[in-house]
């Protein structure tokens, strides 16, 4: 069975991603313009027509930005917790053809099984996905801000993982534009990953599956691409973990698509 995987985009500005597994097919999160996901997936030949579902990390804007637009003109079904279906209503003020899960739940989808679970984030019900395939499993974290035991869990057996590494922080700390909360927000506990945690975490999981990394949703201000695969690159070599591909995503421009198996 062929399964493919894009990350159409991913930063402080948006968030979507598209897994193929034979027939099945998904987009995790839609934090682009409805016309801007469709472009992306145009690049790739696919269409938001040819899609299963939506699933749905949690509320905020670039994770949902074009949901609405995207799910009503195609018609394409959104899957989400009660409490994330909630708050997706009330912002975009219209109601949408949910599939609602319970957090902790796998969902079925043709050739896919979807696990949910639980992560720490300042949103209603904040979730992560392993995505388990017959050719390898692909796991999201894409908004977290530290990873408890039970999400290491849930990751271990993920062969790639899309893994948040929001900030440096001598950039954040250094930051004029920041009021002094905002940046207590972001590096608390239901915040945002920095790169140094998300190395930590990449090496946390190293001794598995693991054989590729997605660094994603890097701040615009506060972040450097080359700042953040070093980070990773270097813990992960000082363990020698040096067969773990790590890439970096981009907000501009969709990331190659990976076929697993």
């Amino acid at each position: 069975m062929s399964v493919r995987f894009t990350i159409l985009g991913s930063g402080s500005g948006g968030n979507c991603a598209y897994l193929e597994a034979g027939e099945t097919r998904l987009l995790i999160d839609a934090g682009f313009s409805a016309r801007q996901i469709r472009e992306r997936l145009a690049a790739i030949g696919r269409a938001p027509e040819g899609l299963d579902g939506v699933l749905v990390t949690h509320e905020h804007g670039d994770h949902i930005q074009g949901l609405a637009t995207l799910c009503d003109k195609a018609g394409i079904p959104v899957y989400a917790n009660r409490f994330t279906c909630e708050a997706i209503e009330y912002h975009c003020g219209r109601k949408l053809e949910f599939r609602v899960f319970e957090t902790g739940a796998s969902i079925a989808f043709g050739e896919v099984e979807v696990q949910t679970f639980s992560v720490p984030h300042d949103a209603m019900d904040p979730v992560g996905f392993l995505l388990k395939t017959a050719a390898g499993n692909v796991g999201f974290l894409t908004d977290l801000g530290h990873v408890t035991k039970l999400v290491m869990e849930r990751v271990r057996l993920a062969h790639v993982l899309v893994l948040k590494a929001n900030h440096d922080m001598k950039l954040l700390q250094d930051d004029t534009r920041r009021p002094w909360g905002t940046k207590q927000r972001i590096l608390s506990r239901h915040g945002h990953l920095s790169n140094d945690a998300a190395a930590e975490v990449a090496a946390e999981l190293a001794g598995g599956d693991l054989r590729h990394v997605y660094l994603g949703h890097l701040s615009r201000d506060c972040n450097r691409p080359e700042l953040a695969h070093r980070a990773v690159s270097e813990r992960l070599a000082g363990i020698g973990a040096t067969s773990i591909r790590i890439e970096n995503t981009s907000q501009e421009r969709i990331s190659p698509t990976m076929e697993l198996g």
